[in-house]
């Protein structure tokens, strides 16, 4: 399955998890509910996945745990803010390059209508 199928399949989840509990909880709440119907629908996934930095050959913990990792190469970062900044998009990308994936999402269920709170995000390898 490349990341654009996933993509497709995490922003129709998110969609009906958004219809079904709205704005305003935490953003556990929503990486609870999108971690139990991506694993319904069969694909793999991890959550609050650690992601070391490798510095000169040395593993490093900084403390950076990537929400939701699907099928070993999809990211999807999980927020509940009044909108997103340039900070939740630098984290994301941070998380892209360390781990090498090509492509994450990040969605703020914060808002009326979450298709308005989703970004794509891309590492130009």
């Amino acid at each position: 399955m490349t990341e654009n199928e996933i993509s497709s399949i995490v922003i129709g989840l998110a969609i009906e998890i958004h219809k079904k509990l709205g704005p305003g909880l935490l953003e556990n709440a929503y990486q609870e509910c999108l971690f139990y119907k991506i694993k319904q629908r069969g694909l793999f996934i991890e959550k609050e996945k650690a992601m070391p930095l490798i510095f000169e050959d040395v593993k490093l913990d900084c403390g950076y745990r990537i929400d939701l990792l699907v099928e070993n190469k999809f990211i999807i970062e999980i927020k509940s803010v009044e909108s997103l900044t340039v900070n939740h998009l630098a984290q994301t990308l941070t998380y892209l390059k360390l781990g090498n994936y090509k492509l994450g999402l990040i969605i703020n269920f914060n808002e009326v209508l979450v298709k308005n709170g989703i970004r794509r995000v891309f590492n130009n390898l």
